[in-house]
């Protein structure tokens, strides 16, 4: 059996061998090989493969199990593995996403940022005869789009600070003691006229793709400030960015985007619409839960997974079991 780590997932080869405890040979390849069939050779029917995209469009060769090293399983050709590959993904990223949001909010709400940006020696005497007042997120409705793993780390840490949690979700019961209200999908209006701030942190589905339009956007306060830390397909492109230009929402922080490079050289916008020219969006690339101690709490997972393989124990976080 081998370990083959795709693109990304490669930079992270020592971490997995230092958790693994069976001897194995650990082997990069680049991150063409999640599209590129010219790689199947390299894959035997023992191997696991690791990574975030694996699409066989003709069919893909047979291993025994595709482990993802994220969440969302979007980049996966499902339909075209083959029926004996099992398939497992890893979460740990719930922590440093509920820290960004909680930043975020607390960065639109009292401004540290603009602060610093305006104390000098010579503006000091001023702004302190004159400083405005900020705000507090003490008090403020926060609205939750999706309440699984990211979604209650976010309103754990929000509860904290003394805000209301409404989330909305088909799945999540009580929430768990964490929302002061829970409410299905169909009533998402609901939430997003009371909601001061909205954060979408459910999975890019088909029944998710395109949520937040015109009507979703225009239901929203006025001064209200939309999160996406899930996909930025959820959010229809043009309607976000018609609702930020023309101030039908107060702000945005958007750390997912429409567009990605898809090998090591190529250069894409994120997007058809320059988001980054609005002052009232902070744009960010994708690393809400990219912190250093993230990968280390991934491999250890798939570490142990690939262990229980081998042992032939139940799997962790099985998405789909082999035929």
């Amino acid at each position: 059996m081998k370990i083959l780590l795709v693109g990304e997932a490669a930079n992270h080869a020592g971490k997995l061998r230092a958790e693994l405890k069976i001897p194995t040979d650990v082997v990069a390849l680049p991150r063409e090989a999640a599209s590129d069939p010219a790689f199947d050779d390299a894959i035997g029917p023992e191997d696991v493969v690791v990574s975030l995209r694996f699409r066989r469009p003709a069919g893909a060769p047979p291993f025994r199990l595709l482990h993802v090293p994220g969440a969302g399983l979007d980049g996966i050709d499902l339909a075209t593995l083959h029926p004996g590959c099992a398939v497992c993904n890893v979460f740990e990223h719930e922590i440093p996403i509920a820290e960004y949001v909680l930043a975020a909010l607390l960065e639109w709400r009292v401004g540290l940022g603009r602060m610093r940006a305006a104390f000098t020696p010579q503006s000091w005497s001023d702004l302190y005869r004159d400083r405005p007042p900020h705000g507090e997120i003490h008090g403020a409705t926060l609205g939750i789009v999706g309440f699984g793993r990211i979604g209650r780390a976010i309103a754990a840490r929000a509860r904290a600070f003394g805000m209301r949690i409404v989330a909305v979700d088909a799945f999540a019961g009580d929430g768990g003691g964490l929302a002061d209200l829970v409410l299905p999908p169909a009533a998402l209006a609901e939430m997003l006229a009371e909601a001061d701030f909205v954060v979408v942190a459910c999975p890019l589905t088909e029944a998710t793709r395109g949520l937040f339009g015109d009507a979703q956007f225009a239901a929203m306060k006025p001064s209200a400030v939309f999160l996406d830390v899930s996909r930025a397909e959820i959010a229809d492109e043009d309607a976000l960015y018609r609702a930020l230009e023309s101030r039908r929402i107060a702000g945005a922080f958007l750390d997912v985007w429409y567009r990605y490079p898809t090998d090591a050289s190529e250069q894409v916008p994120p997007s058809t619409r320059p988001f980054h020219d609005l002052p009232n969006v902070f744009a960010t690339p994708h690393s809400s839960a990219w912190t250093d101690a993230l990968p280390g709490r991934r491999y250890a997972v798939i570490a142990e997974n690939i262990r229980r393989l081998v042992v032939g124990e139940p799997l962790l976080n099985l998405v789909r079991a082999a035929s």
